[in-house]
């Protein structure tokens, strides 16, 4: 199968971050336990799948865990790891760089570091962190500097704070991840991040969680409430409407056809959600995405991959 899909949604677990989850207990992601990775594996799965290229990211749990010192080191492991796999694979890996956040500054030399040292093609950012949502003041600064640089960011979900409060007994990446995302989304728009930041290019996962549904909503808050929006001055569509989405775990007839009649095809991209989806359902998927019938051929094209290169157009000078 000739390889040409870009895959923006592409995590890593390297020996080195397993290690140190392990030495503080942790073994999970979202009550799904870590799934092995190895890169001989990764490029085996992407080589099956056609996808050329993938952009890589530490995905949840993230790095911090309540000691900023652990964090930082972490994070600056898993950078420099991840610039190692481009180093050493130019043409089969870009990266986001994952930050030691909620420290603020420890977050800003890091991206200093990732983006202007190792070069690498982004960031990722968690919805939430701690009991704080991205849009919080908090994140002020870090949001500031990425507007600047006019980086390329991916917005992934984490098991959000409070929901263990439903007592549903299930594990977090059912339902509680796609609602974290959908929270960090509502957050952006209504602390006015997204009016102040125009220039971040954001990527929401899985389809933006549940924004497709949610669009009424949206739409219709300022209408009720209208101090909601005196810090988002334009429509809550607007807004919607410039981010991107990715297809991870997404590609089923009723989301993509809620996903497309909120963007247009020029905002999805393609993502696999390797390694937490095994290759088996990662070809199911694709299956989904390529068999529905709202894309036409070349609509698709640039869903796996045109869309990709536009946002991180170093991909195509890698050698």
């Amino acid at each position: 199968m000739e390889a040409y899909r870009v895959d923006v949604h592409h995590h890593i677990l390297p020996r080195e971050y397993v290690q140190a989850l392990e030495s503080i207990g942790k073994s999970e992601s979202g009550g799904s336990a870590l799934p092995e990775w190895n890169v001989e594996a990764a490029l085996s799965m992407m080589d099956s799948q056609g996808i050329a290229t993938a952009v890589t990211s530490i995905s949840s749990p993230g790095v911090y865990f309540g000691d900023i010192n652990f964090a930082r080191d972490l994070a600056r492991r898993c950078n420099e790891i991840s610039a190692s796999l481009i180093d050493k694979y130019p043409q089969r890996f870009g990266a986001l760089a994952v930050l030691p956040l909620p420290d603020v500054e420890a977050a800003l030399v890091e991206i200093d570091y990732a983006l202007s040292t190792l070069k690498l093609d982004g960031v990722i950012l968690l919805a939430s962190y701690g009991n704080e949502y991205l849009g919080n003041p908090l994140f002020e600064e870090v949001f500031a500097e990425l507007n600047r640089r006019k980086a390329t960011v991916l917005l992934h979900p984490t098991t959000p704070p409070g929901s263990d409060v439903a007592k549903l007994n299930l594990p977090g990446f059912i339902v509680e991840f796609v609602f974290d995302t959908t929270r960090a989304v509502a957050n952006l728009i209504y602390s006015g991040a997204l009016e102040r930041y125009p220039d971040i290019s954001i990527i929401v996962s899985h389809a933006g969680g549940t924004v497709p549904y949610l669009v009424q909503r949206f739409t219709i808050a300022t209408e009720i409430m209208p101090q909601l929006g005196e810090k988002a001055p334009q429509s809550a569509i607007t807004y919607l409407k410039r981010l991107y989405y990715d297809t991870a775990i997404s590609t089923s007839t009723p989301t993509l056809r809620a996903l497309q009649e909120l963007v247009g095809t020029t905002q999805i991209l393609f993502g696999s959600d390797y390694p937490y989806m095994e290759q088996s359902l990662i070809e199911n998927s694709i299956s989904a995405l390529t068999g529905y019938e709202g894309f036409s051929e070349n609509e698709l094209a640039f869903i796996e991959r045109q869309n990709a290169l536009k946002l991180f157009p170093q991909l195509n000078y890698r050698k």
